[in-house]
């Protein structure tokens, strides 16, 4: 601006200067110098119109851009929206809104069952119909939405340290499972046991689709092979709608009937395994659903004189599974459907599998919950919690026919609130497998397990607790064995 100031009182002054040369003049030169002064003052206004011009074209660029005019009807009409009737409405108006849980955001039914917390919380993963929080967490707490998107994240787990102390050997230190007590003469020695294996790793996510909310889940714990503590994956699945697709729980089991026990394996009646599957929910309305899946696990035999064989799949697995939820708890009957195969350096067969298994809960009181479930079938064991892993689907008979082998079992617990913080559960739990020449008489007959524990939540990320467990395992030649065990546990939750 200074600059085209100055300009202009140069150029002023020089047609000042020329106009009193042009008075001054005179003299034959007049006419010429006449001439020469009136191109002079074309040029100086010409030269003045550009200053003109410069200094408006710089005063439009000083000016501010101007701001879009925003729409204030629809944030009256919002802000209308949320005045309350009471005389504190126009203050609560100027107030921002309380920020909706994920569930709320998401839009997902709220858990129609009454909670039942456990110590593994192994309920809280499982896959349930249009992804519904489990009822141990109806808000999905400490979720976290990723900026400019509508995707939600959380990461989760707890640490678990427990002490074990045995009456005798266990056959597994770190787990009770009944099958693995040695039987017979055992050395009575006593041993004391130290681990947090049983710690675990999560994430989720969750967002909004045009055919319904997409949930991925990923978890691990500790539990690898060795008894070291490596990396062991329990969960890497996703599920949109009702369509679930990746590894975890089977659809043949009932998270929501399993029993609170500070010892990680609970009964070894209980149908347990995590396999690969796709599965597909149907909602029935008034809280009914069924489930139809289809999953992988290979058979698991037995075959005393041929050492090569071993299971195979040809075929998945099916399982159908019915379901009633209500504010009282809810009921389940699942069955299951399997094609058994072997191969062997002497022959090869194959043999169907199937078996039926109805759990549920039952609330009692205000809080206390009775759990339960039975089950029945001939070559599913590989579904059993006591007897998977080790070959007892089926047997290999004398003339290379595979047999299927019969088992059954059940289990129950219940659960005492003696105030908001103390908890107490009784369990018991038995498992069945039939009478064969086709098995060495060391193998599996029948197992029993009885757990009693104390727990205390002084704040929902802290939880302690003692437990007294005792197991019995019988053989197929009738010799059996015994198992003690005290148990405390201290958890930490990440995200309560």
């Amino acid at each position: 601006m200074k600059r085209i100031d100055a300009a202009q009182r140069l150029l002023a002054g020089l047609a000042i200067a020329l106009a009193c040369s042009s008075a001054m003049a005179g003299g034959p030169q007049e006419t010429e110098l006449k001439a020469e002064i009136s191109s002079l003052r074309q040029t100086v206004e010409a030269l003045l119109q550009r200053v003109a011009a410069l200094e408006a074209e710089k005063k439009q660029l000083a000016q501010p851009a101007a701001m879009p005019q925003r729409d204030t009807a629809s944030d009256n009409e919002e802000a209308a929206a949320r005045i309350d009737a009471s005389p504190q409405g126009a203050v609560a108006a100027t107030m921002p809104s309380a920020p909706q849980d994920t569930a709320e955001a998401l839009g997902l039914p709220h858990p129609v069952m009454p909670e039942h917390p456990t110590i593994d919380e192994d309920a809280d993963s499982a896959a349930r119909l249009d992804n519904e929080p489990p009822p141990n967490d109806p808000t999905l707490a400490g979720f976290m939405l990723i900026p400019g998107t509508d995707t939600r994240i959380r990461i989760g787990g707890y640490a678990k340290l427990d002490v074990i102390a045995d009456s005798d050997d266990a056959g597994d230190s770190d787990l009770l499972i009944t099958s693995a007590i040695p039987a017979g003469a055992q050395s009575g020695h006593r041993s004391v046991n130290m681990h947090a294996r049983q710690t675990r790793f999560n994430f989720e996510a969750r967002r909004p689709t045009s055919v319904g909310t997409l949930r991925f889940f990923l978890e691990n714990d500790f539990y690898g092979s060795g008894g070291r503590y490596g990396y062991n994956l329990r969960h890497a699945f996703g599920q949109i709608g009702n369509t679930y697709a990746g590894y975890g729980w089977s659809a043949f089991m009932d998270l929501d009937s399993g029993a609170d026990t500070i010892d990680f394996a609970g009964p070894g009646a209980a149908p347990f395994g995590r396999v690969a599957s796709l599965r597909q929910g149907f909602d029935l309305g008034h809280g009914r659903s069924l489930t139809i899946a289809a999953e992988h696990a290979e058979a698991e035999i037995t075959a005393l004189d041929d050492g090569s064989a071993h299971g195979v799949s040809k075929a998945p697995n099916l399982v159908l599974a019915a379901r009633q939820e209500g504010s009282w708890g809810h009921l389940q009957a699942a069955a299951l459907l399997r094609r058994l195969d072997y191969l062997g350096d002497l022959d090869s067969d194959s043999a169907t599998g199937a078996g039926i298994t109805v759990s549920g809960s039952l609330l009692t009181t205000d809080r206390d919950m009775l759990v339960f479930g039975g089950i029945y079938g001939k070559g599913i064991s590989a579904y059993l919690g006591d007897i998977l892993g080790i070959g007892l689907d089926a047997a290999v008979d004398n003339d290379g026919n595979l047999q299927t082998l019969r088992s059954s079992g059940g289990w129950a617990a219940y659960t005492h609130y003696w105030n908001a913080r103390w908890r107490s559960n009784l369990v018991y739990g038995q498992l069945r497998l039939q009478d064969s020449a086709l098995l060495a008489d060391t193998a599996f007959r029948e197992s029993q397990y009885a757990a009693a524990n104390l727990i205390w939540s002084p704040v929902p990320s802290w939880t302690m607790g003692l437990e007294l467990l005792y197991g019995q395992l019988e053989r197929q030649d009738g010799i059996d064995g015994d198992l003690t065990r005290l148990q405390g546990t201290l958890k930490y939750d990440f995200i309560k």
